[in-house]
């Protein structure tokens, strides 16, 4: 598994709303981890993929710009962080 981060400038609360919009574009089935972070100024996405080749596929993909604009995101800084090692969360943890 790949993890990577899309960072979006702007207003956190307007950029959560759209996020909100394209996460429902995707099957829940789809997402392996994913999680949405309202920071000062703006909101950072942490996605991971099956690896690192679907990774470049998927977010250089015309695809995904157009679920972007279709959402009311703007175009993201993208920032590949690397193969997840582990992951743990307390059972029953969702948002």
């Amino acid at each position: 598994m790949f993890l990577s981060a899309y960072h979006f400038a702007g207003d956190p609360a307007e950029l959560a709303a759209a996020h909100d919009r394209l996460y429902q574009q995707f099957p829940p089935e789809s997402l392996d981890l994913h999680v949405c972070v309202r920071t000062a100024d703006g909101i950072s996405v942490f996605d991971a993929c099956p690896s690192r080749a679907v990774f470049d596929e998927f977010s250089q993909s015309a695809e995904f710009r157009a679920a972007l604009a279709d959402a009311g995101l703007p175009q993201p800084q993208i920032a590949p962080i690397g193969e997840v090692d582990s992951v743990r969360m307390r059972a029953g943890i969702a948002s």
